[in-house]
């Protein structure tokens, strides 16, 4: 599963992990990816999304219909 939020567009990102005596080795920061499903009035069927935590925020405050408007438009199908 790729660590990539339909909703905000999040993506690894990518650094260091540094040890005590300071070297450094490459590391991977994954966002919080979640899979959850929502039942969309507008489109009258769940969907099932890939979202970070922050993305299940925006959900909540913008509402599942305005952000699948959103992704649709962007070309992405569900």
């Amino acid at each position: 599963m790729a660590a990539h939020c339909q909703v905000t567009g999040a993506e690894p990102g990518f650094g260091h992990s540094i040890s005590h005596s300071h070297r450094r080795n490459k590391r991977r920061f994954d966002p919080n990816i979640q899979k959850k499903r929502y039942w969309v009035p507008s489109l009258r069927r769940n969907v099932t999304l890939q979202v970070s935590a922050r993305g299940i925020k925006t959900i909540d405050v913008r509402g599942i219909d305005a952000v699948v408007a959103d992704i649709l438009a962007r070309g992405v199908k569900l």
